[in-house]
Formats: C-alpha cells, sequence, structure tokens
C-alpha cells in the first residue's frame, strides 16, 4: 500500500471512529432522556421531569460513551501507529569530505539556528507570537545573532547571552543613519519608531527604556560590539 493510500485508509477509518463515538454518545443520551422522563415521578411537573430527564441523558451520554471508547482508544491508537509523522525537517547533508566542507555545513546551521532561536524568542515582545515569530523572516548570522528588516534602514537585531538567571535575549531596533540603538521590549515602541521616522519625527527619546523617576536608562548595558550593519 502507498503512503497516500495508507494515509486515506487512516483518515477514513478515523472519520468512521469518530463518528461511532458521536452516535453511541447520541444514543446514550436518548436513552437516556427517555428512562429518566418514564421514570420521574408522576406528581412532578412536567418542568421538573423534562428536568430529570435532561440529567439522566447526560449520565446516558457519558455512560455509553465510555463504554464505547474501551473498544475505540486502541482502533485509534493503532490508526495513530500507523500514520505516517508530517516531514518538517529537511535530512542533514551528507558528510563532509573536507574540513573546510565541514566548516561551510556548521556555518549556515549555525545561521539557521539562529534565525530559529530568535524567532522564538520574539515571544517576550510579540505575544501575539504571529509576527515576529515567523522564522523566514529572521536572517541568522555565524556568531548566533540574526536581525528582523523592517523597512529599508530599520532592523530588529537579536542576540542571546548567559546570565545570572539562565539566558537573556537582548532585542534592538538599529537604524542605518547613525541613530542610537533602541532597546526593544514590546511592540508598541517598534510601533511607535515606525510611525515616527514615517512622519520625519525623532522617536529614539520615546522608545528607550525609563525607570520610575523618568530618568531615560542606557540604551544598552554594553558595547554593541558584533552588532551587524543594516
Amino acid at each position: 500500500m502507498t503512503a497516500t493510500l495508507r494515509q486515506t485508509a487512516n483518515s477514513v477509518a478515523n472519520t468512521m471512529i469518530e463518528g461511532v463515538s458521536m452516535t453511541s454518545a447520541l444514543i446514550g443520551g436518548a436513552a437516556g432522556a427517555y428512562l429518566g422522563y418514564q421514570l420521574a415521578p408522576v406528581a412532578w411537573s412536567d418542568d421538573s421531569r423534562i428536568a430529570f430527564a435532561g440529567a439522566v441523558a447526560v449520565v446516558g451520554a457519558l455512560a455509553i460513551d465510555g463504554l464505547a471508547e474501551l473498544v475505540l482508544a486502541p482502533l485509534r491508537r493503532l490508526t495513530r501507529a500507523r500514520s505516517p509523522l508530517p516531514s518538517t525537517r529537511r535530512s542533514a547533508p551528507a558528510p563532509a569530505a573536507t574540513l573546510d566542507e565541514a566548516l561551510a555545513q556548521v556555518t549556515a546551521a549555525t545561521e539557521e539556528d539562529a534565525a530559529h532561536r530568535a524567532a522564538g524568542a520574539a515571544i517576550r515582545i510579540d505575544e501575539g507570537d504571529n509576527f515576529l515569530g515567523d522564522e523566514n523572516r529572521w536572517r541568522g548570522y555565524e556568531d548566533g545573532e540574526a536581525t528582523f528588516y523592517f523597512a529599508p534602514g530599520v532592523v530588529l537585531h537579536h542576540r542571546a547571552e548567559t546570565g545570572k538567571y539562565g539566558r537573556q535575549h537582548h532585542f534592538t531596533l538599529l537604524t542605518g543613519d547613525g541613530e542610537q540603538p533602541v532597546a526593544i521590549t514590546g511592540m508598541e515602541q517598534i510601533r511607535h519608531h515606525l510611525a515616527a521616522r514615517a512622519a520625519g519625527l525623532p522617536a529614539v527619546p520615546a522608545t528607550a527604556d525609563r525607570d520610575v523617576d523618568g530618568d531615560k536608562d542606557e540604551v544598552l548595558d554594553d558595547d554593541l560590539t558584533g552588532i551587524h550593519a543594516v
């Protein structure tokens, strides 16, 4: 059986299994409602008998579905085991024949790893994870840093370092016109900066972090050595 036919067969089997599960729950609910209404004391009002029947229907649906699951669960595991896992990773390159070739392979892998780590860490400033979390928009470098291109002359830079409390991630907005780099902690800062630049207004003082006294903190704690030019 080919992979396509096997996948189709598994899809049909999964659909049938879920159909049986839903049908058993419906049958159990209907039977419970009928029995509940019949067993309710005649002296009760119609509303009370209907409410009692509804409660019994829920219990009946759960009971029958639980019994059916004893049979359906092994079938689900069987179809899941036979379903081919989707391949999302590229195969590794062939072993290098020379040291230079190995270095080139590791360099390329390091750049991809840097882009992947930057996209993953971006959730710290983009909790929506639907913009900066796009790994394809990040460009990694062999030193482990990465940049996210916004517009000509404006990129977001990511670097990670091991600090006192574990791995720390730093995001910095870089421009190519000599402005001071701005430490970024949220998407609203990036939006403000781009809006200000589009209007021809200065944006660095408004986007840099401030302390409780209103004094502007330093943009970075240390030198941005190794930062890639825009």
